[in-house]
C-alpha cells in the first residue's frame, strides 16, 4: 500500500481545508441558518456524492478524493454533506450499480439535493442476524408487486419518504440467498404502517414497519427479481468499510481523554488512573487498526475490486468502540453519569451527553449486523473455519 498522496490529491486536501475554514468559522457556526447554508455550499461544489457520475448530479471525482473529503470534514466536526445519509451511503450506490436509467434519473439527484430521507427494510422479527431467512413476501400481479409482511429495527422509518425493501418472491429456492427481491417503496403507500420503537435513552430512531397488501410498481424493482441478495451485500460492504469513520472515532477518543483529564477521581485527574489509561490506549490501538484496514480496503477499491466480507473486521471494531467509549465515559463521570440530560442549573456540557450515547448504542452496534454475526463472517469467509 502507498500511503502518500499525489500532488493533485494534496492540492485537493488543501482546497477542502480552506473551504472548511471559510464556511465553518466560529461566527458561521453560530448562524441559525448554518445547516441550510452549508448544504447549499457543498452542493454547489458537487461534493455531495463526490464520486457519483456527473450526469446524475454527482461530482465525478475519484475514490481517493472522496476519502480525503470525508476525513477532513470529520476532523473539523463539520455538518453532514447531506441530510439523507442512508440515501448517500446505501441507496445511492446501490442504484448506481443496479438501477435502471429511469431509476437513476428519478432518485439520484433528489438524494444529492437532500430532498427527503431513505430507510432500509432489512431485518424482521425472525430474521435479524440471519437476514437471508427473511419472509416478507412480494407476489407479482401484472405490473405491480403485492407486498405483505413486517420489518423491524428500521432506522429513520418515522421520517423517511422511501424505503429500500428486501422481500421474498420465491419460497421454493433451495438456497435461502436466492429468491430475494429488492424493491423501492414509497412510505406513504396504502397499507404501510410505521410504529416507532422508543430506546433506553427515550428517542425513537428505530421503528417497526408493517406491509398489508402494499402495491409496488414493477418499475421500482432494483436489480433482477430473485437476485436482491447481491444488492444487499454491496450496500452492506459500503456501510461496513469504516474508512470515513476513523477520523470521527479519533475525535471521540480525544473527547473521552479530555473528559478524563478534567474529571477528578480520588483527588487526582482520572486520566492518571492506570486502568483508565490502559483502556484509552487499547481504544487508540484499535482505531489505528481500523485506519490501516481502511487503507487496505481503499487499495482494493482503487484497483477496481469490490469489497466483501473483510469489511466485517472494521464493523466489529466499531461496535466494540461504541460500547467502550460510552461505558468508559460513564465510569469516569462517576455519580454524574446518572444524568440523561443536562440540568438547567449546571454548566457542564458533558452532563447527560455520555449517558444518552451509552443508552443509544444499539443503533451502531446492532445496525448492519450484530458483533456475533461479524465474527461468524470473519471465521467462515476470511479464516475458512467450518460452520459446525
Amino acid at each position: 500500500m502507498d500511503f502518500n498522496l499525489t500532488p493533485e490529491e494534496e492540492t485537493f486536501r488543501d482546497e477542502v481545508r480552506s473551504f472548511i475554514q471559510e464556511h465553518l468559522s466560529p461566527e458561521a457556526r453560530k448562524d441559525p441558518d448554518l445547516m441550510a447554508n452549508w448544504l447549499k455550499s457543498v452542493r454547489e461544489k458537487r461534493w455531495v456524492g463526490f464520486n457519483w457520475p456527473p450526469e446524475y448530479g454527482g461530482g465525478g471525482g475519484g475514490i481517493m478524493e472522496q476519502v480525503i473529503l470525508k476525513e477532513e470534514m470529520s476532523k473539523a466536526g463539520a455538518p453532514p454533506l447531506g441530510t439523507s445519509m442512508m440515501g448517500l451511503q446505501w441507496v445511492g450506490p446501490a442504484i448506481i450499480e443496479y438501477g435502471t436509467e429511469e431509476q437513476k434519473k428519478q432518485f439520484l439527484p433528489d438524494i444529492l439535493d437532500s430532498k427527503y430521507q431513505w430507510c432500509t427494510g432489512y431485518s424482521e422479527p425472525g430474521s435479524g442476524s440471519d437476514l437471508a431467512s427473511l419472509q416478507c413476501k412480494a407476489v407479482r400481479d401484472g405490473d405491480e408487486y403485492v407486498v405483505n409482511g413486517q420489518k423491524i429495527w428500521t432506522s429513520g422509518a418515522s421520517y423517511s419518504k422511501w424505503i429500500i425493501l428486501l422481500t421474498r418472491t420465491d419460497s421454493s429456492a433451495e438456497d435461502k440467498h436466492e429468491g430475494i427481491t429488492c424493491l423501492l417503496v414509497e412510505m406513504d403507500s396504502p397499507g404501510v404502517e410505521v410504529r416507532p420503537i422508543k430506546n433506553m435513552a427515550g428517542s425513537s430512531h428505530f421503528a417497526e414497519v408493517f406491509f398489508d397488501n402494499v402495491r409496488v410498481p414493477v418499475k421500482n424493482l432494483l436489480g433482477e427479481e430473485g437476485k436482491g441478495w447481491a444488492v444487499t451485500v454491496s450496500a452492506l460492504a459500503h456501510e461496513r468499510s469504516g474508512i470515513s469513520e476513523v477520523a470521527g472515532l479519533i475525535s471521540q477518543l480525544a473527547q473521552v481523554v479530555e473528559l478524563a483529564k478534567r474529571t477528578q477521581r480520588n483527588g487526582r485527574p482520572a486520566s492518571e488512573h492506570p486502568g483508565i489509561r490502559r483502556r484509552l490506549a487499547k481504544a487508540d490501538a484499535m482505531i489505528e487498526g481500523m485506519r490501516l484496514n481502511g487503507q487496505r480496503f481503499l487499495t482494493k477499491q482503487l484497483k477496481g475490486e469490490k469489497l466483501s466480507s473483510e469489511t466485517s473486521i472494521n464493523k466489529l471494531h466499531r461496535a466494540f468502540l461504541a460500547i467502550e467509549f460510552g461505558e468508559l465515559a460513564l465510569e469516569i463521570q462517576g455519580s454524574a453519569s446518572q444524568y440523561t440530560s443536562r440540568p438547567d442549573d449546571e454548566d457542564d456540557d458533558d452532563l447527560g451527553r455520555w449517558a444518552s450515547g451509552a443508552l443509544g448504542w444499539p443503533a451502531v452496534v446492532i445496525g448492519g449486523g450484530t458483533p456475533n454475526i461479524q465474527r461468524n463472517i470473519i471465521a467462515e469467509r476470511i479464516l475458512g473455519l467450518p460452520k459446525d
